[in-house]
């Protein structure tokens, strides 16, 4: 079992999951988009009379479910995958880079050159 669980939260799979499910949601808005904006444009009947909004309310009903949906997603699995994955895989203190110890060193040694302690 605990194989399956540093499965899960080593890999990106969660990551990968997240896009998919928003994506999916996300396409669900640019249809409802690409809907009403079509609806928009007029036909030669209507070209003098005006044009409606046309069907506003499909779009506008996609982007609150798209909104709601990344606020579940975020709240219900991001942040608890994120709590998990510092819990059980802590970041390791790689101490100082390479450049800084050697920045370091070189001060320390002309400090020394100079009388300078």
């Amino acid at each position: 079992m605990s194989g399956f669980k540093n499965f899960l939260l080593r890999g990106n799979l969660i990551e990968l999951a997240v896009a998919f499910i928003m994506a999916a949601s996300f396409a669900a808005v640019v249809t409802a988009f690409t809907a009403w904006l079509t609806s928009l444009i007029p036909s030669t009947d209507d070209l003098f009379d005006g044009t409606e909004l046309g069907d506003l309310g499909f779009f506008i009903n996609a982007l609150i479910a798209f909104a709601i949906l990344a606020a579940v997603v975020y709240f219900f699995v991001v942040l608890p995958y994120t709590k998990a994955k510092e819990r059980y895989f802590p970041s390791e203190d790689t101490g100082t880079p390479a450049d800084v110890a050697l920045l370091e060193e070189i001060r320390d040694l002309l400090r020394a050159r100079n009388g300078q302690v």
